[in-house]
């Protein structure tokens, strides 16, 4: 059982209290607490002595996000919050770390405290003797914390806790130059690890759609985003919305609309997972509203395929999206093999969006239904080529 420590009572440059330096579009203490909750921390205590209202506002946001925060303005208080035997995640007040350097200290078996070399980089960082200084994170145990507390007088909790748990023989753990947590006095110096944790949302690029034609609206939308309260499955059903209002709007023969509807929704999945990476909690893979797109843009491609074949003689057009959405189908079902990466440029869900604009323009909708079948079927058998030829390998 692992629980969490985290200080918020010192104040920054301007008077203000560090832990509420914004990162992005939140607080650093919330940064914090979800670090520690990713990790699998509970419970966590937030060591405060005054709470305004801003530091209010963090806890309530961390509520409505299922993350209970203690907020204990007494040590013995914050000590009796864990249970006798555990160990317990220490995140110094102003620190940013990597989440992953907090992972790693939570799956540690023994008490440990993360270092960095004693150089002029890490000034900032509290010295430990002459050649390292402590990272801001550290794992101790109650026992620990206990006694600390019953010596405390008028001395620094976590620094006097970090000093008691290096005398007793922790590990220490090296931070490398990569993964070196960030020490913030103002929020100017959060600048460049706000950017690294925007880059590190960037999940993969499955389709060509997204590697080269999303992107740019992708990161504004995330960075606009990210300071607002909108949850991230919000965005999935919206796009699952818009997917199927663009179904009604062919199925009326608004065609432009309907395709309109359907290009808004294709960048609304990645930004809805790069928040929830922002805010440490990814999303489920297989979330009902997430699985539905799939199966909502198939059936935008059968009213389009109707309404076609309603103004045009025959039944060709909606036959063609029938044979278009199964070869689609047992592509997307065999091609799970195939890396993230060399996959861009087989049949996709925003791949076939896009592709429908240039026929759009040019009010071919029954060559577009034709180009999708090809686009389909070519997909397919170089999936099946892939696959005999990987089978074909493993048997040699």
């Amino acid at each position: 059982m692992v629980g969490a420590l985290v200080g918020a009572y010192q104040e920054d440059d301007s008077g203000g209290l560090r832990a509420l330096l914004p990162l992005a579009g939140r607080t650093l203490l919330e940064y914090q607490v979800r670090c520690a909750a990713a990790a699998g921390a509970a419970p966590i205590v937030v060591i405060v002595e005054r709470v305004p209202q801003a530091l209010q506002d963090a806890f309530e946001r961390l509520r409505l996000d299922g993350l209970t925060v203690i907020a204990a303005s007494d040590v013995q208080d914050a000590v009796s919050r864990f249970e006798a035997g555990s160990m317990i995640l220490m995140i110094g007040d102003g620190v940013a770390p990597p989440a992953e350097l907090v992972a790693a200290l939570a799956e540690e078996p023994e008490p440990a405290v993360a270092t960095l070399p004693d150089d002029e980089a890490n000034a900032a960082f509290e010295r430990i003797d002459g050649e390292s200084r402590w990272a801001g994170v550290a794992l101790v145990d109650t026992r620990n914390l206990g006694s600390t507390a019953a010596i405390l007088g008028d001395w620094d909790l976590q620094s006097t806790l970090l000093r008691k748990t290096l005398q007793e023989g922790a590990l220490r753990v090296p931070v490398s130059d990569g993964a070196a947590p960030l020490l913030a006095e103002r929020a100017e110096q959060l600048g460049d690890f706000q950017k690294r944790l925007i880059a590190s949302s960037r999940g993969a690029r499955t389709d060509w759609a997204s590697r080269y034609l999303l992107p740019p609206v992708e990161e504004v939308v995330t960075e606009r985003l990210m300071e607002t309260s909108i949850r991230p499955a919000w965005l999935i059903w919206l796009a699952l919305i818009l997917t199927i209002a663009g179904a009604v709007a062919f199925a009326r023969g608004m065609l432009g609309v309907g395709l309109a509807f359907l290009v808004l929704s294709t960048p609304l999945d990645i930004v809805a997972a790069r928040l929830a990476a922002l805010r440490l909690r990814p999303l489920p893979a297989r979330t009902p509203s997430r699985l539905a797109l799939w199966p909502a843009a198939g059936l935008a491609l059968l009213a389009l395929a109707w309404w076609e074949a309603r103004h045009v003689p025959g039944w060709g057009a909606f036959i063609t999206a029938a044979a278009a959405l199964g070869f689609a189908e047992a592509a997307r079902i065999e091609k799970a093999i195939f890396p993230a990466d060399s996959e861009i440029w087989l049949f996709s869900r925003r791949n076939a969006i896009f592709a429908a604009i240039p026929f759009a323009i040019a009010g071919r909708w029954t060559a577009y239904l034709l180009a999708l079948l090809v686009y389909a079927a070519v997909s397919f058998f170089i999936v099946q080529h892939v696959r005999h030829s990987a089978s074909e390998l493993t048997r040699s």
